[in-house]
């Protein structure tokens, strides 16, 4: 077997291992991390043939892939077969998977406290104060985690805090300094600068 052969199954196994931190089946990843290690865009046999598959788990893989905007299906004119191949700019298929998982995850729970908290605050109770002190508290977090997220989405925060991050460095050394600003300090200047 080939070094790229390999470093291919190894990656497929690691980036299989680690679907459940972007919200998607072993298998589904499993696909997508194939797709990106292959050269060429390639069919449904190909993909079932490399990875022992079933065509339906690689159909369904594909759809959902499609779905989340990380991979492309292809077809020549005049050909049946529909061939795959991955969205390959690094920021794209980031921001494609945070704004899935905002969508699924992020914006439900920001609706649920928004109502929740209104409605706690007409319960006179101990409890409900306590309870509702909770909530605010994470709607808070969720909140601002979720400005960031809007912030990377619209404009790509991660090149702006870069670029903050490394002006802050050299002022830090150009004054004799230690230590750096702290990050959670660079994302509250970014935040403030959208506002």
């Amino acid at each position: 077997m080939s070094e790229i052969d390999v470093v291919r199954r190894e990656f497929v196994q690691l980036w299989g291992s680690m679907a459940a931190f972007w919200g998607i089946s072993p298998t589904t990843a499993k696909v997508h991390s194939w797709l990106l290690a292959a050269t060429e865009p390639a069919d449904a046999d190909e993909i079932m043939e490399a990875l022992e598959m079933s065509r339906g788990a690689v159909s369904m893989a594909c759809r959902e892939l499609r779905d989340w905007g990380l991979i492309f299906s292809e077809k020549e004119p005049g050909a049946r077969r529909v061939t795959y191949r991955p969205a390959t700019d690094p920021e794209k298929v980031i921001k494609n998977i945070i704004e899935r998982r905002k969508h699924r995850e992020w914006d439900p729970i920001l609706e649920g406290f928004r109502e929740w908290i209104p409605r706690l605050l007409s319960d006179p109770s101990p409890e409900a104060a306590v309870v509702r002190a909770r909530m605010e508290s994470l709607e808070s977090l969720v909140a601002q985690a979720d400005t960031i997220v809007e912030i990377f989405l619209k404009e790509g925060l991660l090149g702006r805090l870069g670029l903050k991050l490394l002006r802050n460095v050299a002022r830090d050394k150009s004054a004799a300094k230690t230590t750096k600003a702290p990050e959670s300090t660079l994302v509250e200047e970014l935040i403030l600068e959208e506002s």
